[in-house]
């Protein structure tokens, strides 16, 4: 249909110096005799003055200490709760210099692309904090609510309430902050969601609205033909950002020049063709490290097999390397269907399967388990494989039944993992693809927002023991409705197909929280009648005032 080509510090120490006398004697212009006398004499002269030294110190262990050399209990200081920030990435675009071409029908644009934002903020103490959906320059689109007094002690605590942002239309990178309430950082969370039914670009991506950071591993990147990766770099802050890249593909670590040093300017956005710098990898894991100001980072990934649209996802960070990784939303086709269809030439990878990146220099032996709707299902050889260090390695999950999953990989070395979900099993048909990113541990109030339209699913998989976990729809109309309680059994994965309306107004997202054994969350769209998909990981909740250890010394 189209094809575009381009090329695209030391730790402080501290020491002491004492006073040395050295005596500088010429052997050779004195007799033998007056040489040892003086040997002799300074042997004498050392035992005394050594013997006075342990007089004085014998004399100052009986003496009190000087309050300088006494152990001080380490003070505790509070670090003040700072503003909860959202970078939503822009709509999915084609690279530039793509010809759209005379025929609509062929076009690589698309004519019935959108994108649009849906966020919610919470109260605290009956109190919604100031919050706004903002462009990158800082000029406010959306004023969630605006500027509150502190919370009283006095106020209805018990009551939450939610300021939204429902489907927001947006055709730029926009940014969800929520400023900080009585000592709490906010809780607030916020996705875009783009989609298009014509064009490359077609099908769903979704991605959260992501706290920048100054370390985040994105895996999940191809670069072979007809697969198009570029990664987005946001600084959403007041600070220039310096960026530098490292890159992993299946046989080992990329020296790429040009991926180190990028600078990414207070208020802008970055694009990156990663075919530039690593091209002709089918498995690409980038982790990205910023000096400076701390960035959002994540991978617009589009697929064509010659005229056909394979999809279109934002990849968004995962956890960073560990001993165990999981990731749930992992929706799983018709085994024999998959096979048959992973089996043709230019579509081996329209399957599921997870990808695992050794950044150390050790290989890691991974156990996979694939937790499903009523229990554990076997993977071949067991599911454990070994992962060369320095590269990443593909794993397909196949031969289990339809339904969806939550994939766990453990291992004795720390270790990156995202697992590809695909969605069409005919050749002559539109697909789509997404990729789950590892996720945290669910614990108390995460907010998942929830993009209107389609099928949305709430994906939960609970690990070896049964977890209990609690949600509470938040509507339009700035309500947190009643909670209702979903029971995990241990090694299990429980999916709950989320309504469209409660009580008349339309629900744009959840208030989610666990307990019991580990369990972990994802939020699955899909399109009725299309193979559209997208898997987005529950972000962390938000975190209270932290205090830390002050020791002052001399």
């Amino acid at each position: 249909m189209h094809n575009t080509s381009m090329s695209a510090e030391a730790p402080e120490g501290s020491g002491a110096a004492g006073d040395e006398t050295k005596e500088s004697t010429e052997p050779s212009k004195r007799p033998a005799a007056k040489g040892r006398n003086a040997l002799f004499s300074s042997l004498a002269s050392a035992a005394v003055i050594i013997a006075g030294a342990g007089a004085v110190v014998a004399a100052g262990s009986v003496l009190p200490q000087p309050v300088s050399s006494r152990t001080v209990p380490a003070g505790v200081s509070a670090v003040p709760a700072g503003s909860s920030v959202g970078v939503c990435p822009g709509p999915a675009r084609l690279l530039e210099g793509t010809d759209a071409g005379t025929d609509p029908q062929f076009s690589p644009k698309s004519a019935t692309a959108a994108s649009s934002v849906t966020g919610a903020v919470l109260s605290a103490g009956g109190v919604l904090p100031a919050s706004r959906l903002s462009d990158l320059r800082g000029t406010t689109t959306v004023e969630i609510a605006k500027e509150q007094a502190q919370p009283s002690a006095a106020g209805n605590s018990q009551e939450i309430l939610a300021g939204v942002v429902a489907g927001r239309s947006v055709d730029q990178v926009s940014v969800l902050s929520a400023d900080a309430l009585a000592s709490q950082k906010a809780s607030a969370a916020a996705a875009m969601k783009f989609t298009a039914t014509d064009g490359d670009l077609q099908g769903t991506a979704a991605a959260n609205c992501l706290q920048p950071s100054n370390d985040q591993w994105l895996a999940g990147a191809g670069t072979t033909v007809g697969r198009t990766s570029v990664l987005v770099l946001t600084n959403a802050s007041t600070t220039p950002a310096t960026v530098s890249l490292e890159l992993f593909g299946s046989g080992g670590q990329i020296q790429a020049p040009g991926s180190r040093g990028l600078l990414v300017a207070p208020g802008t956005s970055r694009p990156v063709v990663l075919a530039g710098l690593a091209p002709g990898e089918a498995q690409l894991t980038v982790h990205v490290r910023s000096a400076g100001g701390p960035v959002a980072a994540v991978i617009q990934q589009s697929v064509l097999r010659g005229l056909t649209p394979g999809g279109v996802d934002f990849i968004a960070p995962g956890a960073a390397p560990a001993v165990r990784q999981v990731m749930t939303g992992v929706d799983i086709q018709d085994p024999g269907q998959v096979a048959a269809l992973t089996g043709r030439s230019g579509y081996e990878d329209a399957g599921p399967a997870l990808q695992l990146t050794v950044p150390g220099p050790s290989d890691a032996v991974v156990e996979v388990k694939l937790y499903g709707r009523d229990g554990q299902k076997a993977l071949p050889n067991g599911g454990v494989m070994t992962a060369k260090a320095g590269t990443v390695t593909e794993i397909p999950l196949t031969g289990v039944p339809a339904g969806h999953y939550t994939v766990v990989a453990s291992s004795d070395v720390t270790f990156v993992a995202a697992a590809r979900v695909t969605r069409g099993l005919q050749d002559t048909q539109p697909a789509d693809v997404a990729w789950a990113a590892s996720g945290v541990r669910l614990g108390s109030q995460h907010v998942v927002p929830v993009p209107q339209g389609g099928q949305r699913h709430l994906v939960f998989g609970a690990l070896d023991n049964r977890a209990t976990i609690t949600y509470s729809a938040i509507t339009a109309d700035g309500k947190v409705r009643a909670p209702s309680t979903a029971d995990i059994a241990g090694g299990t994965t429980a999916s709950i197909t989320i309504p469209e309306k409660v009580e008349d107004s339309d629900v744009v997202g959840y208030v989610v929280s666990a307990s019991g054994d580990a369990a972990y969350g994802a939020l699955l769209l899909q399109q009725e009648g299309r193979n559209d998909v997208s898997s987005l990981a529950f972000l962390p909740a938000a975190a209270g005032q932290e205090t830390v250890p002050v020791t002052l010394s001399y």
